[in-house]
């Protein structure tokens, strides 16, 4: 297939893996790059070699940018995509798709109506260890899943990040940062979800910085920071997760799914590799046992995200795109509910359904991998 030229908005941090991910797989090339601060554009394009530094609107006017990359804050996700697909170009984002469900309800429809594809991050889900999982799950292992459970704590990004305040402002706090891993997967493994509760405190209504270089700045707060939900799946399985910025130390497990023959011991979701273990009712032994990782596609690697939706671009239109705007956005309305929950002591009802992504071929990225059409409700 031939590689799609990228144009990426936004040369911070994150962006490195990005220009990494273009010098690593031949489905993506580095055209133009952009960012408030030209300096720090001008030493990413020196750095990764890409040929053109360019304001934003002149990137996304560039005939020669296939997709616009778009890894600027979370609050800009969603105007950034909009004058993406306005521009004709198709669109990748890190996460979340945007810091509210009316805006990504909005980038959905303008892709759709355009005939162009939106893609969103995370992509740790097409990596080996949720892919291992969901085969675990596929095979029937653990029986039927039952339940779900999932937690992420921390004391918060201005402990060690140079530039928290992002994470405080919308969308942002901890459901918004690193929910979005934890609910991709659950949708990968056990299919959408129907209905969500929530409840939710801030209990800090500012944050010292501790981190250099702007140690002991004090910024607002203006999310919530200790979130905890209840989810309903369509296939009747219920969940809970918990994300927090004010936890100071945990012992919770990490991410397991009961089922009615076992439990499965999901491996991080916020890394792409790892092998996940499973307690059966059977195991004379009882005791956890490792499953093995037999998948030949690369593990710890952004970018396949990007890759999957080169794929989904190519001559090959029989290619599922697992991480589509579709998946995006509902995990968007499930965060967005819970907070809704939270505020009104109500279960919220999703609107808007997906498809359970399909199992990622074994092999994937290589160009010479068969497409597997079609994805599970």
């Amino acid at each position: 297939m031939e590689p799609v030229s990228l144009g990426i908005i936004g040369c911070g941090a994150i962006s490195d893996v990005y220009f990494e991910a273009a010098d690593r797989f031949d489905a993506l090339d580095a055209v133009a790059c952009a960012d408030l601060d030209e300096d720090r554009a001008k030493s990413k394009a020196d750095e990764y070699g890409v040929p053109q530094v360019l304001p934003t609107d002149e990137l996304l006017a560039d005939p020669d940018v296939d997709v616009a990359v778009v890894l600027t804050p979370p609050a800009s996700h969603g105007d950034l995509l909009l004058a993406a697909l306005r521009a004709g170009k198709h669109a990748y984002t890190e996460k979340p798709l945007a810091a509210t469900r009316e805006q990504g309800a909005a980038v959905v429809e303008a892709a759709a109506e355009r005939g162009l594809t939106v893609g969103v991050a995370p992509d740790t889900v097409l990596g080996t260890g949720i892919q291992t999982c969901r085969d675990v799950l596929d095979d029937g292992v653990i029986g039927d899943p039952v339940g779900a459970v999932a937690f992420w704590a921390s004391h918060g990004h201005e402990r060690w990040h140079p530039n928290p305040d992002g994470f405080y402002r919308e969308g942002g706090g901890p459901l918004f940062d690193m929910g979005p891993y934890y609910l991709t997967s659950l949708v990968t493994l056990l299919g959408p979800i129907q209905s969500v509760a929530g409840a939710s405190q801030t209990p800090f209504p500012e944050r010292e910085i501790t981190s250099e270089p702007r140690r002991g700045e004090r910024i607002p707060v203006e999310v919530p920071t200790h979130e905890t939900a209840v989810l309903t799946f369509e296939n009747g399985a219920t969940g809970t997760l918990l994300t927090s910025f004010d936890v100071w130390g945990s012992e919770l497990p990490g991410f397991e799914i009961h089922g009615t023959e076992g439990t499965l011991s999901v491996t991080d979701p916020n890394r792409f590799d790892g092998a996940p273990r499973v307690h059966l009712r059977d195991d004379e032994e009882g005791e956890w046992r490792e499953v093995p990782v037999e998948r030949s596609h690369p593990g710890q690697q952004r970018g396949l995200g990007l890759v999957d939706l080169a794929r989904s671009l190519s001559s090959d239109r029989n290619w599922e795109h697992r991480t589509s705007g579709e998946v995006g956005y509902h995990v968007l309305e499930a965060m967005a509910g819970i907070r809704d929950s939270a505020g009104e002591g109500e279960y919220v009802e999703l609107s808007a359904g997906c498809d359970r992504p399909a199992s990622v071929p074994d092999g994937f990225p290589a160009a010479d991998v068969d497409a597997e059409p079609g994805g599970e409700k």
